[in-house]
């Protein structure tokens, strides 16, 4: 074989092999209902098939509530979960906006806030498993892994399932919105404690409601572990520039205090928003990725 064929064929294998991880599907998963969300979309990483339906992961970006980290910490992480056998869910949930956090203009027009973002979150976990013949997964291993705020979102979806934040919507499920397990990733965690990042409390709370200390209490993670909170893969380093790492130190103590299974590691060097990157963070923090791969498959 000539040379120039020889490199015409490992471009299309390459290429081949490219198309096999991108997205199968993108879903939007508030059509035909009366929620104008138009945006709220799950991007869809199945994996090549086996025997056993997979695990499914529902993967929430992080971007301080106000925008979406959704390459590293979203499409990123999907491939490699779908390359590792598990069907991944990148959840594009409603934010506040770059605009809007600049402008603060919600103050005066409104705009995304809480409950949307668990809402959306609730959504998908219904999403899934009632279409997990559809996509071959395990609708009993159906869990959620957040980064930074998306870190928050998936640990409140944790802790707030006994609410159904969809019916006021109309709807109410057939399907459990407990996730089977969540793995918060660098998590904002408290809204009331000195180590509050300001920036996603103003984003998730509003221009106003983040002075309402009731508010602040209500979603600050550390407050609300239930007893049956399922089991947590915590992962945080000692030099976050972004989120103070105390933030997991409070939801691993909490987790604790009530026997939740839970893995917690903590790095020293890291910083923040490392997400699924083989080169972002550092050597020692990237080793997160095989450290979650090895507690998932002891299930």
């Amino acid at each position: 074989m000539k040379l120039g064929t020889k490199r015409l064929c490992v471009t299309i294998i390459s290429l081949s092999f490219s198309l096999l991880i991108l997205a199968q599907e993108k879903v939007k998963i508030w059509k035909g209902t009366e929620v104008h969300a138009p945006s709220v979309t799950l991007e869809i990483y199945l994996p090549e098939q086996s025997v056993a339906p997979s695990t499914a992961v529902i993967v929430c970006p992080g971007g301080s509530y106000c925008w979406h980290d959704y390459t590293t910490e979203g499409a990123d992480v999907a491939r490699w979960l779908q390359r590792n056998g598990i069907a991944a869910f990148v959840l594009n949930y409603r934010v506040q906006g770059k605009f809007q956090y600049a402008s603060h203009s919600r103050a005066l027009f409104g705009g995304h806030r809480h409950p949307d973002m668990i809402r959306d979150f609730q959504r998908a976990i219904q999403y899934v498993r009632e279409n997990a013949e559809k996509y071959k997964v395990n609708p009993t291993k159906v869990g959620a892994m957040g980064f930074s705020a998306g870190g928050h979102l998936v640990m409140s979806g944790a802790e707030f399932f006994h609410t159904n934040f969809l019916q006021p919507k109309g709807i109410v499920p057939t399907v459990s919105l407990r996730p089977d397990f969540v793995a918060p990733i660098y998590p904002v965690v408290t809204m009331s404690e000195k180590v509050t990042h300001k920036r996603s409390r103003r984003a998730l709370l509003g221009e106003y409601r983040k002075f309402s200390r009731k508010l602040r209490d209500s979603l600050s993670l550390e407050k609300h572990v239930p007893n049956d909170c399922p089991p947590v893969f915590l992962v945080n380093c000692k030099d976050d520039p972004v989120v103070k790492y105390q933030n997991s130190e409070l939801l691993d103590s909490a987790l604790t205090a009530k026997n939740i299974p839970h893995k917690y590691i903590q790095y020293k060097t890291g910083g923040h928003g490392f997400g699924a990157s083989d080169t972002k963070g550092s050597e020692e923090c990237r080793a997160w990725m095989s450290e979650f791969i090895k507690w998932i498959n002891q299930w």
